[in-house]
């Protein structure tokens, strides 16, 4: 048998780019996923199709497909791709591109810039692309991790389209893997076995990120370089994740995966991990607001009327870090880290506001019952608006076991206190004012 290549002895002397960026798609028919913008007569498609861009921002974690979309729209398109990462450009950079673009223009010629991590630009140096923005004379594609709405300055913001990317499904990166093994200039040469245990682990680790399932798989197939046949095991693969694991970069695969582990460790009440993650972050160079905006989410979703105070903590807590900065920010940071962790825990809020959304999405939204309604006009009350209606501060204990929902509402019970901390005294004082749902 004829001895197969190894991912070294290619036969090709320059140096290659990673996978990832190997096996980049170079048409928007070769695209993975994201159907919902790509397919036929959706946004991004008829975009590219017609040739009328407008400019945009790609919201969506790491390896979710932004740069990739940003240089087929501009190649289907047939405008100048300009790129920039917001890393290390700086206003000069910025407007060479645009007396580029101003040159372009007199030819008739569009002129698409990409700026990579756009969040990372500071307001001068956005102020610096709004006129031009503003004027058409450059198509903005900007991608971010952050939420725009945070990080881009209004005026700028409100002149862009956000498209929100989600992580791909297992099935998408699935096919990605496929594509890769079987056309890669390297990977296609060699005969690798990839185990449906070992595959699972990867499709599973990656967590919706291409990029970090291509980098694992690049790994771990490097890591048997010199056999003429490769199977990739579970502990292979463990090795590779672990090997791109060793650093936080705040721009890089494992940012979304750090913030997790931090969140769980909030979650399942061990201040000890929680303020380790932290750590990381900080020293990995994250943005402090970052962290504070993710703590004020968790104080409701997982602590909510537990303890009511969790919340007025992480608000303050993120107000204070805005205008405190680093590396004072820490400390208010941990503060809030260590409270939030070893406060009582309860997701009734989150719960209840999720199952009455099932109920509007099931049922519709019901027309309000008459005596509900408010009646600021003679001609209301004279249509029964507000009729029957009993003020409850007008009764005993300030309370009436009035009717509040449309009568074609069968479910009445949406929020289930869990008996912690505070939502303990909620549930004993809800049971004696609605005894008929508990």
């Amino acid at each position: 048998m004829e001895r197969q290549p190894t991912l070294f002895e290619s036969g090709i002397n320059a140096p290659l780019p990673p996978l990832a960026e190997r096996v980049r798609p170079t048409s928007l028919d070769d695209f993975v996923g994201h159907e919902e913008l790509l397919g036929p007569g959706h946004l991004l498609r008829r975009m590219a199709e017609t040739g009328q861009l407008f400019s945009l921002i790609l919201w969506g974690p790491p390896g979710s497909g932004k740069t990739t979309l940003a240089r087929l729209l501009a190649g289907e398109s047939r405008a100048e791709l300009h790129e920039l990462s917001a890393v290390s450009a700086g206003v000069k950079d910025v407007r060479a591109i645009l007396a580029t673009a101003e040159g372009n223009r007199q030819l008739g010629r569009s002129t698409l810039l990409f700026i990579d991590e756009i969040h990372r630009f500071n307001k001068a140096q956005q102020d610096a692309l709004l006129h031009a923005v503003e004027e058409g004379l450059v198509i903005l594609i900007g991608a971010t991790t952050e939420n725009p709405s945070f990080e881009v300055i209004s005026p700028l913001l409100s002149r862009c389209r956000v498209i929100q990317l989600s992580p791909y499904e297992p099935g998408q990166l699935d096919a990605m893997l496929e594509r890769a093994l079987a056309e890669d200039i390297l990977l296609s040469r060699l005969k690798i076995d990839l185990p449906a245990e070992a595959r699972q682990l990867l499709l599973e680790s990656a967590g919706g990120d291409a990029r970090k399932l291509l980098n694992a798989l690049e790994i771990a197939v490097g890591q048997q370089s010199g056999k003429e046949a490769i199977t990739l095991t579970v502990d292979d693969i463990n090795e590779a994740l672990q090997q791109r694991n060793l650093l936080y970069d705040r721009a890089g695969d494992y940012h979304y995966d750090t913030i997790s582990a931090f969140i769980k460790s909030l979650r399942g009440s061990d201040p000890d991990a929680a303020i380790y993650w932290l750590a990381v972050m900080l020293e990995g160079g994250e943005k402090p607001e970052f962290v504070a905006r993710r703590m004020v989410i968790l104080a409701s979703e997982d602590v909510g009327n537990a303890d009511p105070q969790a919340l007025v903590m992480a608000t303050t807590c993120m107000q204070a870090v805005h205008l405190v900065g680093m590396p004072e920010a820490a400390i208010i940071l941990a503060q809030a880290c260590t409270y939030l962790a070893s406060a009582p825990k309860s997701n009734a809020a989150y719960m209840a506001i999720k199952r009455a959304t099932a109920e509007v999405k099931t049922t519709g939204a019901q027309t309000v019952p008459l005596h509900l309604r408010n009646a600021p006009t003679s001609l209301m009350a004279d249509m029964d608006h507000g009729k029957d209606y009993v003020y409850p501060h007008d009764e005993p204990d300030q309370f009436t076991s009035a009717d509040y929902f449309p009568s074609a509402v069968s479910t009445r019970r949406f929020y289930v206190p869990s008996g912690q901390g505070h939502e303990q005294f909620i549930l004993n004082r809800l049971k004696k004012l609605w005894p008929d749902r508990f």
